[in-house]
């Protein structure tokens, strides 16, 4: 079954947004362009970088790794993953403060996975 993905952002965490956005800038040539409270959006080239603050604490402990896979048709895949029993009706997220559908789980090493759609 074709998805049509648009494209797969990493999700890295972040123990200080403002800096990490000023080295990404700096060092690596990413722009900032998006921006909310703990999370940023950086861009180069038609490809992103998303930073997520993280605590590194007992409550909000750093785990696996974290990717987003941005497609058009967000039912078709919650659908298949779905059926597959890899996520159950209730995870499936719609019109989330960011503009977005989206629903994720974790894979066996425990690295989280999103399926994105912009609402936009």
């Amino acid at each position: 079954m074709s998805i049509n993905i648009k494209h797969m952002a990493p999700v890295l965490s972040s123990l200080n947004i403002e800096r990490d956005i000023r080295w990404y800038d700096e060092k690596v040539g990413f722009k900032y362009c998006t921006k909310q409270d703990g999370y940023a959006v950086l861009t180069r080239e038609n490809q992103w970088i998303h930073l997520q603050l993280n605590h590194n604490s007992d409550e909000d402990p750093i785990h696996g790794s974290v990717i987003k896979i941005f497609v058009d048709d967000i039912q078709s895949i919650f659908k298949e993953m779905n059926d597959r029993g890899v996520v159950t009706r209730d995870k499936l997220r719609l019109y989330t403060p960011w503009n977005t559908n989206e629903f994720g789980f974790y894979d066996l090493n425990n690295n989280a996975i999103f399926f994105v759609a912009d609402i936009t």
